[in-house]
């Protein structure tokens, strides 16, 4: 099941999109659980990270989709996030926050289909992969999705993760290559940023749960390229 927050203040949007959904579940046989917001502070009061997939309408009364999905960021790197709007230029501050894409009002159900298609298959896409490291005294297992960034520190990786700080011998390039075709990219010399925890970019520096991580002057290009690229891969 896929669960879905539908956030929107005008009543004619919120049916439409209920419809467009049901419309999709018939004809693809997908299964959908759906919950209803009415502003940008009703899903950012009670978020628990218990959503696949946001439609998040930018203009709302009092709390601006942008500003909520900025909170919603804050707690969760892995929902993917879908704006609503009338006017395109929101579509590069949606990168700030991660955005999968944008869909443009009035919304026809071709262009909603096929972008919610690309999301679910991106949902799809996410299976489990683990490596695993050598630590004082023995071996670690870390499951690929948990890792945030790994850090060069002298002749040590410090891999940063959701259970904490693992500390690892060895390089950056056997880092490199241990997590090679696992959507990592080099911010610099001193870090390997796992582009699912990519938040967004600011001042130079991608924030990876709140931390804000420099990316280098010869890197940004290429870093900036790798992150679009993942942020928009359907496959």
């Amino acid at each position: 099941m896929v669960k879905i927050a539908i956030v929107e203040d005008d009543e004619l949007y919120i049916n439409q999109l209920q419809q467009y959904l049901m419309d999709y579940q018939a004809e693809t046989g997908e299964d959908f659980e759906v919950k209803i917001y009415r502003d940008g502070d009703a899903v950012t009061a009670d978020y628990r990270a218990q959503y696949d997939i946001i439609l998040m309408d930018i203009q709302m009364r009092f709390v601006d989709g942008m500003t909520a999905a900025e909170e919603i960021r804050r707690m969760d790197t892995e929902v993917i996030i879908i704006f609503i709007t009338n006017m395109s230029q929101y579509a590069i501050r949606g990168y700030e926050v991660g955005a999968l894409d944008y869909i443009l009002k009035p919304v026809s159900y071709f262009p909603f289909k096929q972008k919610l298609g690309r999301a679910i298959a991106r949902l799809k896409k996410k299976t489990r992969k683990s490596v695993v490291i050598q630590i004082k005294g023995g071996v670690q297992r870390l499951e690929v999705s948990d890792i945030y960034y790994v850090e060069s520190q002298g002749h040590n990786l410090n891999y940063h993760t959701k259970e904490g700080i693992f500390v690892s011998g060895g390089t950056m390039k056997q880092a490199e290559e241990l997590l090679r075709d696992m959507n990592f990219s080099r911010a610099n010399k001193g870090y390997l940023i796992n582009m699912e925890h990519v938040e967004g970019v600011r001042d130079k520096c991608a924030v990876v749960k709140g931390e804000k991580l420099l990316i280098s002057r010869p890197r940004m290009n290429v870093f900036m390229q790798e992150l679009t690229r993942y942020w928009s891969e359907a496959k």
